[in-house]
């Protein structure tokens, strides 16, 4: 049972209450390739290799391509959020304590599959990108590097394309006149008039679609990490489960009563694991988060 339950009760609070500001997560799942349902511990990506076109003789037989085919295998990891909500408690409080505690863990395991995805977009072996902050014009530098490496690997522009920023990196973004000007993006793209750049909305700049991310690794220190990489590049497996909620596919939830405690038990499940199917498809920049804000 949360020992902080009491601090919500009717005479020391108002009425409704607000859950911990927090990054609710799960929002990477539509930046990648998604199997769902997946029964068994493990299953596999399947990577095609680039094909060669030959000519051929009149009335000869056509060479065969011969695209490497290779299996990229994901094993499933278990994962589980639950806690107690006492009987007595929840007598205390005009709030669904237990709907609050169920919200609560499937956001918890929706943040584990933002954080297992961008565990492996950190896997990726290709040559990082250093990204100066020091002015607009050279954070405008790093980013169209960034999306030239995804380019120079034959990476794609077909919409699928994707890039996650720390959120002093995305300041920093803004400070570039062609990252925040309408006569560069497009008005589905500003985010004074879709609002900010967080939960599903995602920002269209030079073929990539960007958006905040606070799980990167090193954000807000010497040594961050921001990525650009396409839909193909990353797989996600989903275990399948009883059910769903809070929109997160792929959560199991329940609510048991243990009569000895007086308390039910709400317990949230899943099963699922990222992988790296093209390691050639995902960018990684580097540059120091901790710079102040560029003023030029």
């Amino acid at each position: 049972m949360s020992t902080s339950i009491d601090t919500s009760f009717i005479r020391q609070y108002e009425r409704d209450v607000h859950h911990i500001f927090q990054l609710e997560g799960g929002f990477l799942r539509p930046s990648v390739r998604m199997k769902t349902d997946v029964v068994g511990k493990s299953t596999t990506f399947q990577k095609i290799g680039k094909g060669t076109a030959t000519t051929k003789a009149r009335h000869g037989t056509i060479t065969p391509m011969n695209q490497a085919h290779t299996a990229i295998e994901v094993t499933l990891a278990d994962f589980y959020a639950g806690d107690w909500v006492d009987k007595l408690d929840e007598a205390k409080t005009n709030i669904d304590e237990r709907m609050a505690i169920a919200k609560g863990g499937a956001w918890a395991l929706g943040r584990k599959v933002d954080n297992q995805i961008i565990t492996i977009l950190d896997s990726t072996t290709e040559s990082t990108i250093t990204v100066t902050v020091t002015s607009a014009a050279t954070v405008r530098a790093g980013l169209l590097q960034i999306v030239e490496a995804l380019d120079n690997n034959d990476v794609p522009n077909d919409g699928g394309r994707y890039g996650l920023l720390t959120p002093r990196m995305w300041s920093q973004a803004s400070t570039v006149k062609e990252f925040n000007s309408s006569d560069y993006v497009g008005a589905n793209g500003l985010p004074l008039t879709e609002g900010a750049p967080l939960s599903q909305r995602w920002k269209e700049w030079n073929g990539v679609l960007w958006k905040v991310h606070t799980d990167l690794p090193g954000k807000g220190t010497s040594t961050a990490k921001i990525f650009a990489y396409h839909k193909n590049a990353v797989g996600y497996a989903s275990g399948a489960h009883a059910g769903n909620v809070a929109a997160n596919e792929g959560v199991a939830a329940d609510i048991t009563w243990h009569g000895d405690r007086a308390s039910h038990f709400v317990n949230h499940a899943m099963s699922g694991q990222a992988g790296l199917i093209d390691t050639t498809g995902v960018i990684e920049g580097n540059l120091n988060d901790t710079t102040a804000i560029a003023t030029t």
